[in-house]
C-alpha cells in the first residue's frame, strides 16, 4: 500500500493525497449514519489525473469511492471501515469548461458546485433548472451519479433529462469523451444512459454538457391550503390546464410537516397551515410577462376554489416573499432532523395513487407502532414523496431508530411495491438500500443490471457494495 501511496503522490502532487488528520468531511456521510476509513483522500486536478489514479489503483486492485459534495442521503458515497479503499474527492474539478448560448449547453466539470452552474447560467442570460436543497454544496457529478431530481422535475425532469454527453473515466482508465451535446445521435447504445444514475459504480464521470433554457420573463410562487390529498391531486390536473408548461413546481406538505419548521424554525412565517391538513406550494414560469403569470394564477386559484379543491391561498407579492414561502419548503428536513433521528423514504408513486397509498400505509404504521408521527412531503407534481417516519413524541429517537428501523422499512416498501412505486426516486441506492433492491427489483433486472456491472468493472473496484451486489471480484 505504501508503493501505491508513494505513485499517487507523484500522480497528483503529495499535498492531495490526505492520509493523516480529521478527515471526517470525506469518510462519513452527511446524515452521520456511517463513519468510514480511508486509505487515503485523493483530489485530481483534471481528467488525466483521474485516469492516472484509476490505473494506479486497479494495477494494486485498491477501490475506489468517487465523491462529490458528499451530501448524499444513501451512504453512497463514503468509504468502507477497512482502510484500504481510496475516497476520490472531485472538487478540485471545478470548470465551466463552455458555454455555448446558440446550441443551449454549457460543459462543466464534476466538481463544480450546483448553485455555481446555476448563477453561470444566469449570468449568461440563461437558466440551468436543476435545483435542489443541497445546492449550495453538491457538485453536478454527484447529481448526475444519482440522477438527481429536485423541485423542477416537473416542467425540466431531473438530472438525466438535463444531460446531453458526459466525460467519462472507466474502470481501466481509459477516457470516454462524449461531450458532443447533441440532441440526436442514433449511433449505438446510448452509453450516457449507463453511467447517468450508476452511483460510480461503473466508472467515473469527470464532466458533462447540460442543457441550458432561456430566463423566464416572471417567475411567480403560490402557497394554497388544501382539505385533503384527493384535492392536491385534483388541483395538480387544474394546474396542467391553466399553467401548461408553465408549471414548473407543485410541492405538497402535510401539516405535521409543517408544524415542525414552525416550532424549531419559529422566525419562519408558515402560512395556512393551521387548519389545514394539507399545503401545496406552486410555481408558474411564464415567458410573456409578470402580469400574464399572475393572472393566470388568479384564474387557476378562483376555479380551483370554486371546485373546492382550494380553501385558501397566497400569491407571492415580489421575490423576497416567494423565496420565504420556498424557504419554509426546504426547512422540513433540517426541521426534522432537529426533532431527532428518524427513518426517511424516497419513494414515487403513480400520482393518481398517492392518495390512497398515503391513507393505507399511514393507518399501517399507526397500528403496527402506536403514536408514531409521520413527516409527508415532497414533489407531488411528478409522484415523489419523502415519506418519513419520527418516533413517537415522548419516545427515545435513537432506540426507535435503532429498533424499529428494519420494521418500517419492510412495511413502506412493502406497501410502495403493491402500489406499483419505487423504493428510491432521486436520492439513488447507495449502501443503505442495496439490499432492499435485491428484493424488490426483478431478478432478471438485476441479473441485467450485474452483467452490465460485470463487463464494464470486471475487477469490481468502482464503488463496490452499491447499487448492485456482487460476489466478489470476477464475480
Amino acid at each position: 500500500m505504501q508503493a501505491l501511496l508513494d505513485n499517487l503522490r507523484l500522480l497528483v502532487g503529495a499535498n492531495h493525497v490526505l492520509t493523516d488528520g480529521d478527515l471526517s468531511a470525506w469518510e462519513q456521510d452527511w446524515r452521520k449514519r456511517s463513519r468510514g476509513k480511508a486509505l487515503a483522500v485523493v483530489r485530481p486536478a483534471n481528467t488525466q489525473e483521474v485516469a492516472a489514479v484509476v490505473k494506479a489503483c486497479a494495477v494494486t486492485g485498491v477501490s475506489i469511492v468517487p465523491q462529490g459534495g458528499n451530501t448524499g442521503l444513501v451512504v453512497g458515497a463514503t468509504p468502507d471501515d477497512t482502510g484500504t479503499q481510496i475516497v476520490l474527492s472531485l472538487q478540485r474539478m471545478n470548470t465551466v469548461r463552455a458555454m455555448d448560448g446558440a446550441n443551449l449547453t454549457m460543459t462543466v466539470e464534476a466538481g463544480c458546485i450546483l448553485q455555481s452552474l446555476q448563477e453561470a447560467a444566469e449570468k449568461a442570460g440563461f437558466l440551468f433548472p436543476l435545483s435542489l436543497a443541497a445546492e449550495g454544496s453538491c457538485t453536478i457529478g454527484g447529481n448526475l451519479g444519482t440522477n438527481a431530481g429536485g423541485t423542477q422535475v416537473l416542467r425540466y425532469g431531473n438530472a438525466r433529462e438535463l444531460c446531453l454527453g458526459l466525460e467519462v473515466v472507466t474502470a481501466h482508465g481509459e477516457i470516454w469523451n462524449g461531450l458532443s451535446g447533441l440532441r440526436k445521435d442514433n449511433t449505438g447504445y446510448d452509453l450516457r444512459d449507463l453511467f447517468v444514475g450508476s452511483e460510480g459504480t461503473l466508472g467515473i464521470i469527470t464532466a458533462a454538457t447540460m442543457k441550458l433554457y432561456p430566463l423566464p420573463a416572471a417567475q411567480l410562487t403560490a402557497w394554497a391550503a388544501v382539505p385533503s390529498l384527493e384535492h392536491a391531486v385534483a388541483l395538480l390536473g387544474l394546474a396542467h390546464q391553466h399553467l401548461g408548461a408553465g408549471l414548473t413546481g407543485f410541492e405538497v406538505m402535510g401539516q405535521f410537516a409543517l408544524s415542525l419548521v414552525a416550532k424549531h424554525y419559529p422566525q419562519q412565517r408558515v402560512p395556512l397551515y393551521l387548519d389545514t391538513p394539507w399545503c401545496v406550494l406552486l410555481e408558474n414560469s411564464d415567458s410573456e410577462s409578470e402580469t400574464h403569470a399572475r393572472a393566470q394564477f388568479e384564474r387557476l386559484l378562483e376555479t380551483a376554489m370554486e371546485q373546492g379543491c382550494v380553501t385558501d391561498a397566497v400569491v407571492a407579492e415580489n421575490l423576497a416573499q416567494a423565496h420565504q414561502l420556498w424557504h419554509v419548503r426546504e426547512s422540513i428536513p433540517l426541521a426534522q432532523a432537529e426533532e431527532g433521528l428518524n427513518i426517511k423514504h424516497d419513494i414515487s408513486i403513480p400520482v393518481s395513487r398517492i392518495p390512497e397509498f398515503v391513507r393505507s400505509t399511514d393507518a399501517l404504521l399507526q397500528a403496527n407502532i402506536p403514536g408514531v408521527r409521520l413527516v409527508n412531503f415532497g414533489h407531488l407534481g411528478d409522484g415523489n414523496l419523502h415519506y418519513n417516519v419520527q418516533a413517537p413524541a415522548d419516545g427515545d429517537a435513537p432506540a426507535f431508530l435503532r429498533e424499529q428501523e428494519a420494521h418500517v422499512n419492510n412495511l413502506v416498501f412493502d406497501a410502495v411495491q403493491a402500489f406499483g412505486g419505487s423504493i428510491s426516486a432521486e436520492h439513488g441506492v447507495g449502501s443503505l438500500k442495496v439490499g432492499h433492491l435485491e428484493h424488490y427489483k426483478s431478478p432478471v433486472a438485476l441479473a441485467l443490471m450485474r452483467s452490465i456491472k460485470e463487463a464494464l468493472d470486471p475487477q469490481n473496484l468502482m464503488n463496490p457494495g452499491r447499487v448492485v451486489r456482487v460476489a466478489a471480484a470476477g464475480f
